[in-house]
């Protein structure tokens, strides 16, 4: 809060008070007038400086305003939450295409451990992205604090968090994934059951969405552990995602936020039978 400090005169010269200073005899004791200057020629150049002072400051409060909602928007986004979209068919049928959903990031900022279920938004490996990792350039980074559309961006993942630091992965084709040798209850919320088998790190490959096909582990035939600090990220639509039983494990610094409130989605209307329209018609 801004105080203000008001300035208080004081005045000694009320009636039967003495200051204790004393005028001397012969000396006016009112004040000379001071003699007013002579009117200055002007040829219009005080109107025409201030033109170009206004058009200034209004440059000047249009670059404050850009400025001061640019940083309101980073720490916002950096600090609290952000919104995102859906524009794959990869969590279904948790989150359909063009789901439109917050993501908060208080948790991660207090240390708030990542559990077995949470839906992360996070920038997939530089082996999913064809070798290529986060832009520094300049306008990339701007659009990645500030997430406004007409800046570049790198692509974002959402899946879900199925392994933790330590986790021995296993999945079996038709059947599902076991952690620990335990097998998943995924029935609330995976789409199917994954037409494919992981039992070894050199298992782990596929085609990325550059359009490249990647073995990030070459044919190791070690175990899949996941190691410290990183996750083992899976979509709900386990036929049709790029997780990590193509990328691999994923660095938990990567990791954007946790998705935490779906908050508009598109009602689509049912399909009927086409015979009740002919019906319709009829009537």
């Amino acid at each position: 809060m801004e105080s203000r400090d008001s300035a208080t005169s004081m005045r000694s010269d009320e009636p039967g008070k003495d200051d204790g200073l004393t005028i001397p005899s012969g000396i006016d004791s009112q004040p000379a007038a001071a003699s007013p200057e002579p009117p200055k020629k002007g040829n219009g150049s005080a109107a025409s400086e201030k033109k170009p002072q206004g058009f200034l400051g209004l440059i000047r409060e249009v670059v404050e305003l850009i400025v001061v909602t640019l940083v309101l928007l980073i720490v916002i986004r950096w600090a609290f939450a952000e919104a995102r979209y859906i524009p794959s068919s990869s969590m279904e049928p948790t989150l359909q295409i063009e789901d439109r959903l917050l993501v908060e990031k208080i948790s991660g900022h207090l240390g708030k451990p990542i559990r077995r279920g949470d839906i992360l938004v996070f920038y997939p490996p530089p082996s999913e992205m064809g070798g290529h990792d986060l832009s520094s350039e300049p306008l990339t980074v701007l659009g990645r604090l500030t997430g406004l559309p007409f800046l570049p961006y790198e692509p974002a993942f959402i899946k879900r968090v199925i392994g933790l630091p330590g986790d021995r992965i296993r999945v079996q084709k038709g059947v599902g994934v076991f952690i620990n040798d335990v097998l998943l209850d995924e029935s609330p919320y995976v789409k199917e059951r994954p037409n494919y088998d992981l039992n070894m790190l050199g298992d782990i490959g596929g085609r990325s969405s550059s359009g490249g096909f990647i073995k990030p582990y070459g044919n190791s035939t070690e175990p899949i552990i996941v190691p410290a600090g990183h996750l083992f990220m899976m979509g709900d639509n386990r036929n049709n995602s790029e997780d990590s039983h193509v990328w691999g494990c994923l660095d938990q610094k990567r990791v954007i936020g946790r998705a935490c409130l779906l908050f508009w989605r598109r009602l689509e209307p049912l399909p009927y039978p086409r015979s009740l329209d002919s019906m319709n018609e009829r009537e």
